[in-house]
């Protein structure tokens, strides 16, 4: 069983065609990667899986259970987590604050308990707190945990996004453009550390992003959108080698076919 399956998604934005028809299907621990220019609608696909959006029309299961129309926190429940494009952390809260948000749909404090101070809410803030640590620690950022996450370079606020999105203990995580504004270096540090994610958590990424040397490096399988339609997938080297993936996505046959080589 496919761990989702998204079919026939379609949206709209006024006289704008977001998405058509689109078909998405990812197998349980895979790295699977979407590329495509900008306006493509990869984004809008991200909002519809996370339930930010409503798709016009298409549905989606994930684990085999229908999805389509959950509200968000409901499908974040269930076990997908997202980080964004432009980050979005709470920045007057402190690096660790972040992170235990992104556990609150999986503490079921009630509110009598809360306002009691009740043993059973003091021994699972310890624990709460004891998780985000360990999280922190895990994206290298343990020593700034009492720092504002508006203090942080712009890459610690990545990774934050990545531990607070981990809080929530997904099988399924999207990340949308996560080595966006780092240099190769730093992102040759993310591959690796995605790696070591898959492995560990056993949790499944599906990754929005257009360095196409950590799209040829890490993923397991590719979708290309173009125009809220999409154009192709396979593996990276399937991709690579579709001329209509090279004539819509870099607007040439002659696309540098050396800079997009798996890393060994």
């Amino acid at each position: 069983m496919a761990l989702l399956e998204a079919v026939g998604i379609r949206k709209s934005f006024g006289g704008l065609l977001a998405l058509s028809e689109v078909d998405l299907r990812l197998e349980p621990g895979e790295i699977a990667s979407i590329i495509g220019p900008n306006g493509a609608g990869k984004t809008t696909l991200f909002n519809i899986l996370t339930g930010l959006d409503l798709p016009d029309s298409g549905a989606i299961w994930f684990g085999g259970r229908p999805v389509t129309g959950l509200k968000a926190e409901q499908i974040t429940a269930l076990g997908i987590a997202r980080t964004f494009q432009n980050i979005r952390l709470f920045a007057n809260m402190s690096v660790l604050e972040n992170v235990l948000v992104g556990m609150h749909c999986r503490l079921p404090f009630r509110l009598w308990s809360v306002l009691a101070r009740s043993r059973r809410f003091t021994e699972m803030e310890e624990k709460a707190w004891e998780q985000g640590q360990a999280l922190l620690e895990l994206v290298g950022l343990q020593d700034k945990q009492n720092e504002l996450a508006r203090n942080l370079p712009y890459g610690d606020q990545r990774r934050l996004e990545i531990a607070r999105a981990l809080a929530a203990r997904p099988m399924l995580l999207l990340l949308d453009e996560p080595t966006a504004g780092m240099n190769p270096g730093e992102a040759r540090v993310l591959m690796e550390f995605l790696r070591r994610l898959v492995e560990q958590f056993e949790v499944t990424l599906l990754l929005i992003e257009h360095n196409m040397r950590v799209v040829m490096s890490i993923s397991d399988w590719v979708s290309v959108l173009d125009h809220g339609e999409k154009i192709a997938e396979g593996t990276p080297e399937e991709v690579q080698q579709n001329p209509r993936v090279m004539e819509a996505y870099l607007g040439s046959k002659d696309w540098g076919k050396g800079s997009l080589q798996r890393d060994a």
